[in-house]
């Protein structure tokens, strides 16, 4: 079964004014949530269904993405084509769209897009008065280069001057890693000191950071101690040893 993006943590609602009371027709589902492409597979294709009770347009715009500070970059390109790019999708009906790679891959490292769905505002009705959501759907398109792709991880953790712990994840390898989750654990102990729920993907020859509060009933570990890690991403899940530094 293709698994289903419904509106989440990867979309953003943009309010269209019309007066004071609220209304949202329009509940999409994409599938599946990424694309990935490579040299032997330049297209590929996601499927949009509208499960709300009115027609509605959308528009797909094509970004480069990088990162720069632990921040998301994104720039128009035209290194990828989506068709149709613009479209109207019935209420309960799907609609196929294609996407393509308009370049080689790169022959040492992955290549990061995204693909934003940005849901148009309907012909003005007269009979409607009140706020429409407009609905926005980031999709993550990856492009594998010609040699093996393959994130490597460096975990680090140090105090911060207020008494939190700061974890940094540096990506030294050829491909992202998206982080769902992870958890610390002191050594010798079977429950974990903190567990940090997440959604970050950390690009390659990038870094991001997480600092976790402390408090006086779970303070920080102290320098020098070897925390236990494991962390659940979307290339299997991984454990580590991570240092308490200064």
């Amino acid at each position: 079964m293709l698994a289903r993006a419904i509106i989440k943590a990867a979309f953003g609602i943009i309010l269209f004014v019309m007066g004071s009371s609220v209304a949202s027709a329009a509940s999409f589902g994409v599938s599946p949530v990424r694309v990935t492409l490579s040299e032997s597979q330049s297209m590929g294709a996601l499927t949009v269904r509208n499960d709300g009770t009115e027609p509605a347009s959308l528009q797909m715009e094509m970004l480069s993405w990088s990162q720069a500070e632990g921040q998301d970059v994104l720039t128009p390109t035209r290194e990828l084509l989506a068709n149709p790019p613009i479209f109207t999708v019935p209420a309960g009906g799907s609609q196929l769209v294609r996407v393509g790679l308009r370049r080689a891959p790169d022959g040492q490292r992955e290549l990061t897009y995204r693909i934003v769905l940005q849901e148009l505002p309907p012909p003005p009705s007269p009979d409607f008065m009140g706020t429409r959501m407009l609905m926005r759907i980031s999709l993550p398109v990856f492009v594998l280069p010609k040699v093996d792709a393959k994130s490597v991880l460096l975990w680090q953790a140090a105090r911060t001057p207020q008494g939190a712990l700061k974890i940094s994840l540096t990506n030294n390898g050829n491909a992202h890693i998206q982080i769902a989750n992870f958890k610390l654990s002191l050594p010798g102990s079977v429950q974990p000191w903190v567990t940090k729920e997440s959604a970050e993907y950390v690009l390659p020859g990038q870094s991001r950071d997480w600092t976790l509060p402390a408090n006086s009933e779970n303070p920080a570990p102290p320098l020098g101690v070897t925390l236990q890690l494991f962390a659940q991403t979307d290339a299997g899940d991984i454990e580590a040893e991570v240092l308490v530094a200064n």
